[in-house]
């Protein structure tokens, strides 16, 4: 309350970190959408790792395009050579892509068979925990987040809610084994967005830390299909004529540059719980909407959705900014943590 009785406007910081948490639940959506796209481009082609090289390589000749036709664009990528230059960004803070590419890759690989909430939920029991230890290892531009009861809260309450939501689909030994491979992918997500948000703040531009998570993606997918090609041979599949199925590379670029983007308001955990509830919520949509046989949402994933929110707004109460010494490098200058 202020001197006069009325309630005091929210701080810039605070409003900043709800709009934050509220690009990174559409955010979410947009990656449940993204995972029917590309699970179902992995089965027309026949090979998910053909579809990754398309989604990925779709995205980067996109941002090829568009980061050196913008000012903002251009000023980022002299920053980012500056910083690079200088020690400001480390070159493996760089390598953000390669968990962005395994992400796609597994959603080529297992979607058309596991379905897409069985693969939100495998990413979100290794997203959220391994949230917990980028943050509290300082990997992200906020630098060392205390793990406090409500965040550990947030995060038992997110993978009890997902568990919730799908958990009669995994009776099958077979989906549990397939299943590693999105929950390795989510491991992966936290260190993507932290060390993205690095990217972000040395460079001063989003869309250039996008464009270096997607040439990074896309050369570590190459390099693995032309393994594969020589050891499996072509893919037996054929490129769909459905304009839609290729839409999942850009759909990625929006995710990355908003994740790069807020994470210096949220935090590597909170952004990771607010993508989650979109990523649950955009799934339970898909499955209502446009139901396939390995998604027959009911009651029990409906409650699991609504958990999920409620544990981002636990996480978000428990969320309170590092205070302790000097600031992090979040604009290119200075030196980051080695």
């Amino acid at each position: 309350m202020t001197a006069t009785g009325t309630t005091a406007p929210p701080t810039l910081s605070t409003a900043r970190r709800a709009i934050g948490l509220g690009l990174a639940v559409a955010s979410g959506v947009a990656v449940a959408v993204q995972s029917r796209i590309n699970g179902e481009l992995g089965v027309r082609l026949a090979d998910g790792i053909a579809a990754a090289v398309v989604s990925f390589g779709l995205g980067l000749l996109v941002l090829l395009v568009l980061v050196p036709g913008t000012p903002g664009g251009r000023r980022g990528l002299v920053a980012l050579r500056s910083a690079l230059r200088t020690g400001a960004l480390r070159p493996w803070q760089c390598l953000g892509g390669v968990c962005g590419a395994f992400l796609v890759a597994a959603q080529g690989l297992t979607v058309g068979t596991l379905g897409v909430a069985v693969f939100t939920v495998a990413v979100v029991a290794g997203q959220t925990g391994s949230s917990l230890l980028v943050d509290r290892a300082g990997v992200g531009p906020l630098g060392r987040q205390p793990v406090t009861p409500a965040r550990l809260v947030g995060a038992a309450l997110t993978v009890l809610a997902v568990l919730l939501a799908v958990g009669d689909r995994f009776g099958d030994p077979d989906t549990l084994a397939l299943a590693v491979l999105p929950l390795l992918a989510g491991v992966g997500i936290a260190w993507q967005q932290a060390v993205n948000g690095r990217v972000r703040g040395a460079a001063g531009s989003a869309l250039t830390a996008t464009l270096v998570n997607f040439t990074v993606g896309t050369l570590a997918l190459l390099a693995t299909f032309a393994v594969e090609v020589a050891v499996r041979g072509r893919p037996t599949g054929g490129f769909p004529s459905e304009p839609w199925l290729y839409v999942g590379g850009p759909i990625g670029i929006a995710f990355i540059a908003l994740a790069a983007a807020i994470v210096r308001f949220t935090g590597v955990l909170l952004l990771g719980l607010a993508t989650i509830a979109g990523q649950i919520v955009g799934a339970v949509l898909l499955d209502l909407v446009l139901p396939t046989a390995a998604s027959r949402p009911g009651p029990a994933t409906l409650t699991g959705a609504a958990l999920t929110l409620v544990a981002v707004l636990v996480a978000s109460l428990g969320f309170r900014k590092r205070k302790e010494g000097p600031p992090l490098n979040v604009s290119g200058r200075g030196r980051a943590p080695r």
